[in-house]
């Protein structure tokens, strides 16, 4: 396949811009990391025409697909996660290009895991959590059973995403084969739930005590990142103005519900601030001193 492949791949390391060029073939009947392609191309370039531009082909009755992805847009994707076959591409892909050993860095890159990235990712999957949790939580007090066993277990693969990380790990497309050989605790959560004979009811109770439980001991390790950013400056923030830092852009959209579970938490603090109205004021954050 490597040999049918390499005039396609040669023609893009040898344009200056290439960093890299990996292949991944598939290696099962359904294959979600390939999209269930052959094989993936996957061709790394500095200062690319498009961030992301895919172009499939076929051969022997097989399927390729090629992604072209700019350096920028690939660091993106793996310190966010918003792409995460891109991470298991890098990883487990084979170098068939290598310019300086770019590719070669950056796996291993992946594979230390840097603290600081690890800390970021923590802070994104702890920010979904808090709010798949709150909302499990209020479809369970509406007598929504169903709709919040659904939101269950979305809670339960964001906690699985978590422990996974922790433990220095990136989180693969298939994460609960993954979970089970590293954290056999969040596994069995997940086991219990779906294969309890309690009513549904039941279920949902126990699992969101068992998620309240995994939180609150996780909670402030997974601050960590935000915590960072609070504590660089003395004065407290507005929620608009932490909305807007760029370091907590990836966590963003789920970072009301975060907030709101760490100051009950007594993790962080709300502090009141006058404004011109009576008995109204604004409400500010400040990290709470240890």
């Amino acid at each position: 396949m490597k040999d049918i492949l390499r005039p396609i791949y040669q023609e893009r390391a040898s344009q200056a811009n290439t960093l890299g060029v990996l292949i991944i073939e598939k290696n099962k009947p359904v294959s979600p990391v390939t999209d269930n392609f052959d094989v993936i191309l996957l061709v790394i370039a500095s200062e690319a025409d498009q961030p992301w531009y895919v172009k499939h082909y076929e051969f022997d009755d097989k399927k390729a697909a090629m992604h072209i992805v700019d350096e920028q847009l690939l660091t993106y994707w793996i310190d966010t996660s918003t792409y995460r076959r891109a991470v298991e591409w890098v990883i487990n892909g084979r170098i068939v290009f290598d310019r300086n050993e770019y590719v070669a860095r950056l796996k291993e890159e992946l594979s230390s895991f840097p603290q600081e990235k690890r800390e970021l990712k923590m802070a994104m999957e702890f920010a979904k959590l808090t709010r798949s949790y709150s909302e499990s939580k209020d479809l369970y007090q509406t007598d929504q059973y169903l709709d919040a066993y659904s939101r269950v277990i979305r809670s339960l693969h964001y906690l699985a995403r978590l422990a996974i990380i922790e433990k220095g790990y990136h989180p693969e497309v298939v994460v609960w084969n993954q979970v089970k050989r590293i954290d056999i605790e969040v596994y069995k959560l997940y086991e219990e739930l779906i294969n309890s004979n309690e009513e549904i009811k039941k279920r949902v109770e126990l699992m969101l005590l068992a998620l309240e439980f995994a939180m609150s001991t996780r909670a402030k390790k997974c601050a960590a990142h935000l915590l960072e950013i609070m504590n660089s400056k003395q004065e407290a923030w507005t929620f608009g103005e932490l909305k807007i830092h760029p370091e907590i852009e990836p966590y963003a959209l789920d970072l009301s519900s975060m907030l709101e579970y760490l100051t009950e938490k007594g993790i962080i603090e709300p502090v009141r601030e006058e404004t011109k109205g009576k008995m109204i004021y604004h409400r500010k954050y400040r990290a709470v001193s240890v």
